[in-house]
This record gives structure tokens, sequence and C-alpha cells, in this order.
């Protein structure tokens, strides 16, 4: 069994924190495409929510997974999805590599002040020219004596414009494309970095997503995360706890939505009865619930796995790749029953329709969940079955 009653108390305090700091907050966010993270994730951080698995040495809470897997269903809760992603870039994309492969000098100054909430953390993968396709990176670390000297640029970063530091895939060598890659610890505030500018999104409007630049900035080698080299395993592996982090947060949220919706269609009358009367609208919300539950085993399933340092490549891609499909059947359905008042900004189930979009890109878009998926059944030319 993945919870217990231990994971009782934290859940109460986080289902507390949504409630009375976050969801009073989340329409003047959302209008203004901002939210403050220093203040909020210094108030989490304070809580202890920002290092749940994180090791005691470091400031964090030295629980296993289950704890972290418990706080991104709960995010869901938040009337929003872009602070939940902002908190779980926090959590689960920008530091757990940090807390596994660095150094202690490194650990000390970044990960103890992301575990504080001090400090804003972002992670620096994705560029205009390689999103999914993360050995195609250009971005470049040049080494220079004791210091590597950056180059290039990286697209939708999360947390961009309020970062403090950021977790940088870059190339440090000229070797094969998985073996010359690095992630490296840069202060946002080191010279010659440049946030070109906030990006306008469909959804996620109130977590600022950046476009950043690097224009020979130089940064000290102690920064590294791990071995030279080994960026690009490193940041696969970190990429299992972002993907099983992003298919618990859907869970509750994608609840919400059928609840709404069922009370909503309740209330809606039209054609002399509601609309909940009618089969076609009472089944499928029925179905889809039930699609949810089952995300969730699956979920849960993985984190078992997980928790118990099992490989969850495979698991963590089919929830991820569920997640997102699903994501999208809810919400269109659910507007679909809303009518003309889904098409309205000021309804929750319009924010996500649009949020929600995002689960099948970030993070590793459906087709490539798929690709791993294949690669690991044997299908694709060249790989044996069960390894990805």
């Amino acid at each position: 069994m993945l919870f217990t009653s231990d994971h009782d108390e934290p859940r109460r305090a986080l289902q507390k924190f949504i409630a009375s700091e976050i969801n009073p907050h989340v329409d003047e966010w959302e209008a203004n495409d901002i939210f403050p993270a220093h203040e909020l994730f210094k108030k989490l951080g304070n809580l202890g929510f920002l290092g749940l698995n994180k090791p005691t040495e470091f400031g964090g809470q030295g629980l296993d997974y289950s704890y972290a897997l418990m706080m991104a269903e709960e995010l869901g809760a938040i009337k929003c999805g872009g602070v939940p992603m902002a908190i779980g870039v926090q959590t689960d994309m920008a530091t757990p590599a940090l807390a596994r492969f660095g150094s202690d000098g490194v650990r000390r100054e970044f990960l103890v002040p992301a575990i504080a909430g001090d400090a804003v953390a972002c992670i620096g993968v994705s560029e205009p020219g390689a999103g999914s396709d993360v050995a195609s990176i250009k971005t470049q670390a040049r080494s220079d004596g004791d210091d590597y000297v950056i180059n290039g640029g990286k697209m939708w970063i999360t947390n961009g414009t309020q970062a403090d530091w950021i977790c940088l895939l870059a190339n440090t060598g000229d070797g094969p494309v998985h073996r010359n890659k690095s992630l490296i610890c840069v202060p946002m505030k080191s010279k010659g970095v440049q946030i070109a500018r906030k990006l306008d999104k469909l959804g996620m409007r109130s977590s600022d997503t950046a476009q950043i630049f690097f224009d020979n900035v130089r940064v000290p080698k102690r920064n590294r995360i791990g071995e030279e080299g080994m960026g690009f395993t490193y940041q696969m592996i970190q990429f299992q706890e972002e993907r099983l982090w992003g298919a618990a947060s859907c869970l509750k949220a994608l609840e919400i939505i059928i609840d709404e919706t069922v009370e909503y269609t309740r209330g809606r009358k039209a054609f002399g009865g509601t609309i909940l009367d009618n089969q076609v609208v009472h089944f499928k919300l029925a179905e889809m619930q039930t699609e949810v539950e089952l995300l969730r085993s699956l979920i849960y399933r993985a984190g078992e796995q997980l928790v118990a340092g099992e490989d969850v490549t495979r698991l963590a891609s089919m929830a991820k790749l569920k997640a997102g499909r699903l994501g999208r059947e809810v919400t269109d359905a659910c507007l679909q029953y809303w009518g003309g008042m889904g098409f309205m900004n000021e309804t929750h189930v319009s924010r996500a329709y649009r949020d929600f979009r995002l689960t099948s890109i970030g993070g590793g878009a459906d087709e490539v969940m798929l690709m791993v998926l294949c690669k690991m059944m044997g299908i694709l030319p060249g790989l044996k079955k069960g390894k990805a």
C-alpha cells in the first residue's frame, strides 16, 4: 500500500495551505500572467513541502517518494495548472538530479536554498530546435580552466523570469550525443544570462515561462552535477520523476472538473429536464471518473516501484501518456456540457481546458512516450524487449 496514516497529517496541512494561501489568489495571478514565486515558495519551504523526499542534511524531510507523490496529487486541488506546475519544477524537475548526484558543495549552494524556499529554481533542457529530442540540444559549455563558458539558448523555461538558478543541460564535449552533455547549476544573475522575453501562452497563464540566452556565461566547474558527460543520463532519470509527478498532479484536478460539471449540469435546464438527466451525459461522466481511477492505480503502482528502487520508465511513460490523453478528453467533454458558459474565461472548466493541453507536450510529448514504450516492447528495430 502506497499511502499510510503517516501521510494524513502532511496531506491535511497541504490541503489547508492550498485553501487559504493559494486558491483565493489564483484568479488574480492568472489575470497578471504571473504569481509571486518567492513569496509562495518561502511559505511552502517553511512548512517543509519543498523537500519532502530530499536528504535531511540539506534541509529535506528525508521521506520516501510516496510523500512527493501525495503532494503532487493534492496540488491538483489548485484552481489552475500554472501554480502547481511551477511548484513541481522546484521539487521534482529541477532538483532531483542535484539531490541524487550533486557534490556536497553544490548541494549546499543550490539545493539548500531551493528546499528552504529562499531560491526559485528552473530547469533548462528545451531549446527552439530541441524540445522532446533532448539529444539534439545545441547549448555549449566550453571548458576554460576551472570554468565553463556557456553559449546558447533555452526555450519554454517554467519559472524562468523569477528563477535564482537554472539546472542547465549543455554540451560539454564533442563525443556521442548521449555522452557529451552535463547538468550545470547556473546562477541567473551571472553576467551574460539574458531573459529575452516572458512567453505568451495558451494556458498555464499564472506560471511565468521564459526564453533565455547565454552569452559567454562563465560558471565554475564545481557547479556541475555529478560527472562530466553524464548529463543526458541524469536528465533521463530526472524525467521519470517529472513525468510521474505530472501524471499524479492531474488526478484531483480531473476529479474536480468532473464534480463541478455534475453540479452544473444538474442545475442547467434544457428541453424540459436537466442536462444531467440525459443518459449520454451521466454515462460519460461515470466513464470518465472510472478512467481517472484507473490512472490513479497505474500511478500508485509506479510510485510503489519507485519507492522500492525499481526502474519505472515503462509505467511512468504510460502514466504520462494516459494523463495527457485523459486530460484532453475530460476537459473537452465537460466543457461541452457547460455549453456557452464553458467557453467563458470566467469558468474553471475553460481554464482547465487550456491548461491541460500542455500535459501531452511538456516533459516529453505523447509521441515520445509512445516511442519509449515501443522500444521497451521490442517493436522498434535494434532494441531488445524491455530495454529503453
